[in-house]
């Protein structure tokens, strides 16, 4: 379930995932949600390109680190890739 900044309190939320489309933004949030786990998005600014990188919006979403198991087991069964590298 969708939970503002406030439920995550004082603990380190950890990233798992960067959707770069609304679409995909929408979808995930639709099978965490119906999975029952508790998240937070958020839009933040990421690099992207090869060649020519320029500065992109997109969809952060975070978990509490003892969410992490179950969260990789259900992105991993719809086809998503936990993120996995520096914040950048």
């Amino acid at each position: 379930m969708k939970r503002d900044a406030d439920f995550f309190g004082e603990d380190r939320a950890e990233l798992v995932y960067i959707a770069k489309r609304l679409r995909d933004a929408q979808r995930l949030e639709s099978i965490l949600t119906a999975a029952g786990v508790d998240y937070g998005v958020e839009a933040d600014r990421y690099r992207g390109g090869v060649v020519f990188q320029t500065e992109r919006i997109g969809a952060f979403f975070y978990v509490l680190p003892e969410a992490m198991e179950a969260t990789r087991r259900v992105m991993r069964e719809n086809g998503y890739r936990v993120y996995q590298g520096e914040r950048g």
